[in-house]
């Protein structure tokens, strides 16, 4: 059996799996946000009862982080119900919000859900984590079953602990070769995502091996599978290894255990790259796979930059940034909005020096850059977001981003125009003011 396979086996108490049987999954994790938690409780307390208990209530991971430093009503109302659910079910994991004049006065409060997931232990080698937001599937990075669910799924978990299933095939995609300077995680799934298309893995597992994926950070697998959702994917996985246990150590108590790919499993399709062949990649409007190469694209003059989000707002995102703008010299010549993904990525940005830039920190590179300030950790501008969102485009604007999807209005106003890229492009795009290869500056 393949990885997604033999997890899906165990949660199931099935000896073995197939492929397109149905089977019903025994979940670790439901986690829900601001924007779909309502909903989601709104059909337990319909379909449960009013007075109805969750099946595990420390199993149930609740995060706000979608809608939340601004003044619209509905969207506070949201964290309100939340709140309200989480002390009547007495939820162990509320990452409460109630300050937002200053998010750092409000301990509990983490950020975006997919990065908080992973750095408060919530992600763990062969468990399975459901979680009603398309990108859960970022937690596939833990060696782990994690996809995104609708309101009406995460409602019967959240009264019975289980969801029924349909095993997904298998894509197998074997990275390989010396990852050049210039690259990121971000141009690898990008260029993947442009060669399957945004159909080419619909209801399948994306596993990602070789020796580059070897070789990655945590942070870095996450972006691979971060963005396995924007192929169609219904999860992407990378083997548990050494890397993933040092980062576990110090956050999770629970215990757990890994499975592997059998090499005798069988793959829907195997993709094999040579990264060492790659260039720097971005994707342009109004998709995730309308792949262009980044220095075919110089002549696109942009309005500003937006470094944030699950996929490309974690701390290595910022210093892939931070080393690039320091390496140049120059100040930026577009709005450049940072927005780190969590409390903890925010502090990161205070603290940790980037390597071989004179002992400085990222905040202090930025600043000296022109960027803007460091902005509240949240979803901020990536789903557009009322209109007071902080970044968002309220204007028919062009933007260079490191968030995961360029559809219409998705950042905001129906005409702007978003470029997806890596950090590196991004902060090179931003001392330019037209879309660039970040080889100009490395």
């Amino acid at each position: 059996m393949t990885m997604t396979e033999k997890i899906l086996a165990r949660a199931s108490d099935k000896g073995c799996l197939s492929p397109g049987e149905n089977v019903w999954v025994n979940t670790d994790i439901l986690m829900t946000h601001d924007v779909c938690g309502p909903g989601t409780i709104g059909i337990f307390k319909r379909e449960f009862g009013a007075d109805a208990k969750v099946w595990d209530r420390e199993k149930v991971v609740i995060i706000p982080d979608h809608y939340i430093f601004t003044a619209d009503e509905r969207a506070n109302r949201n964290v309100d119900i939340l709140r309200e659910f989480a002390h009547e079910q007495n939820i162990k994991y509320f990452y409460d919000i109630k300050d937002l004049s200053d998010f750092k006065v409000n301990p509990d409060y983490k950020g975006v859900c997919h990065v908080a997931l992973a750095q408060e232990g919530h992600c763990r080698p062969g468990e399975v984590l459901f979680g009603t937001d398309s990108h859960t599937c970022t937690a596939g990075a833990f060696g782990q079953f994690a996809t995104g669910i609708g309101n009406t799924d995460a409602g019967f978990i959240l009264g019975t602990g289980k969801l029924l299933i349909k095993v997904p095939p298998t894509m197998r995609f074997v990275l390989d070769g010396e990852m050049p300077s210039f690259l990121h995680a971000k141009d690898l799934i990008l260029h993947i995502i442009g060669e399957i298309t945004v159909a080419g893995a619909t209801y399948k597992a994306m596993e990602f091996t070789g020796s580059v994926v070897e070789n990655m950070t945590m942070e870095d697998r996450m972006t691979l599978c971060n963005m396995v959702v924007e192929a169609g994917g219904k999860n992407g996985v990378i083997a548990a290894d050494s890397v993933t246990f040092n980062y576990l150590e110090g956050k999770t108590q629970k215990s757990f255990e890994p499975v592997y790919t059998d090499g005798s499993a069988r793959f829907n399709a195997e993709y094999k790259f040579n990264v060492s062949e790659l260039e720097p990649v971005v994707a342009k409007p109004h998709s995730p796979d309308n792949r262009g190469v980044a220095r075919e694209c110089k002549d696109v003059k942009i309005d500003r930059v937006y470094i944030g989000s699950c996929t490309g707002g974690k701390t290595e995102d910022f210093v892939a940034a931070a080393k690039l703008l320091h390496a140049s010299g120059q100040k930026v010549k577009v709005p450049t909005f940072l927005v780190p993904a969590t409390q903890k990525v925010w502090v990161d940005l205070y603290t940790i020096l980037v390597p071989g830039a004179d002992g400085k920190t990222c905040a202090k590179i930025f600043e000296e850059a022109g960027c803007e300030t460091p902005a509240s950790p949240s979803c901020a501008a990536c789903l557009g977001g009322p209109k007071d969102t902080y970044a968002r485009m309220n204007e028919p604007q062009v933007c260079v981003s490191t968030t995961n999807r360029n559809f219409p209005g998705r950042m905001g106003h129906k005409e702007s125009q978003v470029y997806l890229a890596s950090p590196y492009t991004a902060a090179a795009s931003a001392l330019t003011g037209f879309v660039t290869d970040p080889r100009k500056f490395m």
